[in-house]
């Protein structure tokens, strides 16, 4: 087990956004997070990185341990040593780029902890090659970016920094088809290969029970059902709410 969450209960002012949610992650799993818009999904990610505060809320109790060497609660830490330390990363919705610096300064940014230069240069090419458009304007300021292209470099950066647990918070929102399939394969084999644990929030259900090894169904708050994401593909009840029957 890598992440465990425990009676997690976060509130927006008045109204209870997780109702004591609980849940775990193992080691070089992918494990989605699906759900209707509302659920309480982008709320446990921002948790996860202690920027709850940031949009509003407040964690009023449970535990969100990391199991790492030292098995520490990320509540009591700052965001700084849970990305930088720990290599928690986060791809957030809305995609919080760095539209003053450029696409390439975005990436290497992304990269700043790292000293393997050489995987660092063979992940560069592998943004490239998922995202072209990235290639074509990496001397360009995010800025200026499309909605669709700043997305390419939120996710881009997230392969970039090669962290020990990936968030992604819709990483397909604002992508074309063709580009989302070739995301899922792109993260799987990241999966695959390098060992990264990934927890994803993702609209396109389907996808996301297909490349994920396993999923929690989130319902306003609270674990509706979990399960490997083969069974979560064959219940008829989330046939009907998410895969369009």
């Amino acid at each position: 087990m890598l992440l465990s969450i425990k009676d997690l209960v976060v509130n927006y002012g008045n109204i209870c956004a997780l109702h004591g949610v609980s849940f775990d992650v193992d080691e070089g799993e992918i494990v989605t997070l699906i759900g209707a818009n509302g659920a309480g999904k982008s709320t446990i990610l921002w948790t996860i990185v202690q920027q709850i505060k940031e949009l509003g809320g407040n964690v009023v109790s449970g535990s969100i341990t990391y199991h790492n060497q030292t098995k520490e609660d990320l509540l009591t830490l700052p965001c700084t040593d849970i990305v930088n330390r720990l290599g928690i990363t986060l791809v957030p919705e809305g995609r919080r780029i760095f539209g003053n610096l450029t696409v390439l300064e975005n990436l290497m940014f992304a990269a700043f902890a790292r000293k393997d230069k050489k995987v660092i240069a063979d992940d560069l090419e592998r943004v490239f090659s998922l995202f072209p458009r990235l290639k074509e304007r990496s001397s360009q300021l995010a800025d200026l970016l499309s909605g669709g292209e700043q997305q390419m470099l939120a996710v881009g950066r997230a392969i970039m920094s090669r962290g020990t647990l990936m968030l992604l918070d819709e990483p397909s929102m604002g992508l074309a088809p063709i580009l989302v399939k070739q995301l899922f394969r792109t993260l799987a084999e990241i999966n695959e290969s390098s060992g990264i644990t990934m927890l994803i929030v993702e609209q396109n259900a389907y996808l996301a029970l297909k490349y994920a090894d396993r999923a929690y169904v989130m319902q306003t708050g609270n674990i509706l059902l979990s399960g490997t994401s083969q069974e979560i593909l064959q219940n008829p009840d989330v046939k009907k709410a998410y895969l369009g029957g």
